[in-house]
C-alpha cells in the first residue's frame, strides 16, 4: 500500500466516524415525548440568497434584450454570489448590478440541490439604469401553528410542509428566520373552490424561536422564550403503525390567543410519502362554523389520537375544505432532529 492510498483510506475512516457521529447524537437527541401545542405564530423567514421568481424583458436603446434568459436562468434558481459578492437581500443584488454596470459577471445558482456557475451581463434600460429584467425574493412572512415542542432541548416543529415561493412552489433556502406570538383577528371561512385564511397580527420584534431548518416535513427552530408555550405535558410519539382509522383530535389556535381542541377523523392512511400520510376529516360541528373546516394557517396543527401525538395538519382539499391531509408526526420528528445533530456538527 503506497503513502497515497494510506492517506485515502484514513480520509474513508475520518468519513465514516463522522457519520456514525452524527448519526449517533441524533439518536440521543430524538425524544420519545414532546409537548403538543396548536398556537398560531408568525413566520419570518429570510431566503440565503435571492430568489428569481419573475424573468422579464429590458428595454434598451437597441429594443428589447433578455439578460436573464440569455444567461439560463430558470424561475425558482437562487442566486447566492455575483462576481465576489456573496448575496444576501435583492437591494444589494440591484446596487452590485449597477457596480457591474454592461460587463458580464458569473453568478452562482442553486437549482435542484446542485450549485451552478452562469454568465449574465446587465443591460441598460431606457433611464440609463443597468438591469437584469429579474424579479427576486429575499424574504417571506405570514403565519403558520406550531405543532410541538421538546422541553429537554428547546427543539420545536410546526407547518409540517416547507416554506415555499408562492409562484414557483420552490422551497426557500434558509439563511435565518424566526417565530414570534401572534393573534387571530378574523377568519376568512372556506369554501368549495376557495379555500379559507386565519387572519392575525404579530409583531417582528417579539421573537420566541430562531429557526435552523425548512424542510419538505416543516420547519424547525430553538424555542428562546419557554414562557409563551404551553406548559402542559408532553405525550408520547405515535408512530405510522400507531395510526387507526377513526375518532381523532386537532389542536388549533382559531381566535384570539386561545388553544382549543377539535374532533375530526382520520379516514385514510397512506404508505410512504412526506407530507400527505393520512387524510383526515374535520366532524366538530364548532370548527365547521367558524372556519369551514381546514384553513390556510392551520397547517402544523398537530393530530392526536389514542392518547398519543401522531401528526400535524398540512393541506386543505380545495374543493372540500372539510377535509384535507396530515404528515405523521415521526417524519417531522426525524426532520426537526437530524437536522438539529447536523446543526451542531456544521464545523
Amino acid at each position: 500500500m503506497n503513502i497515497r492510498n494510506t492517506r485515502r483510506v484514513y480520509a474513508v475512516i475520518a468519513a465514516f466516524i463522522l457519520i456514525l457521529s452524527v448519526t449517533s447524537h441524533a439518536l440521543a437527541l430524538t425524544p420519545t415525548e414532546l409537548v403538543p401545542v396548536g398556537q398560531t405564530v408568525g413566520i419570518d423567514i429570510k431566503c440565503k440568497g435571492v430568489m428569481v421568481v419573475a424573468i422579464s424583458e429590458v428595454e434598451s436603446a437597441h429594443g428589447a434584450v433578455t439578460p436573464g434568459t440569455d444567461a439560463g436562468l430558470l424561475l425558482g434558481d437562487v442566486i447566492t454570489q455575483i462576481g465576489s459578492h456573496e448575496i444576501t437581500s435583492a437591494a444589494q443584488f440591484k446596487e452590485v448590478v449597477e457596480q457591474v454596470r454592461g460587463n458580464q459577471v458569473s453568478i452562482h445558482v442553486l437549482r435542484g440541490g446542485q450549485t451552478l456557475q452562469l454568465n449574465i451581463t446587465p443591460a441598460m434600460d431606457e433611464s440609463g439604469k443597468y438591469e437584469l429584467g429579474l424579479w427576486l425574493r429575499d424574504s417571506m412572512a405570514g403565519i403558520g401553528t406550531v405543532t410541538f415542542y421538546d422541553p429537554k432541548s428547546g427543539i420545536f416543529g410546526a407547518l409540517g410542509h416547507s416554506v415555499s415561493e408562492v409562484e414557483t412552489g420552490v422551497l426557500m433556502p434558509l439563511a435565518d428566520g424566526s417565530i414570534m406570538p401572534a393573534s387571530v383577528k378574523s377568519i376568512r371561512k372556506g369554501a368549495p373552490g376557495a379555500p379559507g385564511e386565519l387572519c392575525g397580527e404579530f409583531d417582528f420584534t417579539q421573537k420566541t424561536g430562531v429557526l435552523f431548518a425548512n424542510t419538505i416535513a416543516g420547519i424547525f427552530g430553538h424555542v428562546t422564550d419557554f414562557a409563551t408555550f404551553s406548559q402542559e405535558n408532553p405525550l408520547p410519539i405515535g408512530t405510522t403503525g400507531d395510526l387507526t382509522l377513526g375518532a381523532a383530535k386537532i389542536r388549533a389556535n382559531v381566535e384570539g390567543i386561545a388553544i382549543q381542541e377539535f374532533d375530526i377523523e382520520i379516514s385514510r392512511i397512506f404508505s410512504g410519502g412526506d407530507d400527505r400520510n393520512m387524510m383526515i376529516t374535520v366532524t366538530d360541528e364548532a370548527l365547521l362554523s367558524l372556519t369551514g373546516g381546514i384553513v390556510q394557517g392551520m397547517s402544523g396543527s398537530p393530530i392526536l389520537q389514542n392518547g398519543k401525538l401522531v401528526g400535524a395538519v398540512t393541506h386543505v382539499l380545495i374543493n372540500n375544505p372539510e377535509r384535507g391531509y396530515g404528515i405523521c408526526i415521526e417524519h417531522m420528528v426525524g426532520h426537526a432532529f437530524t437536522d438539529a445533530s447536523l446543526e451542531g456538527f456544521a464545523a
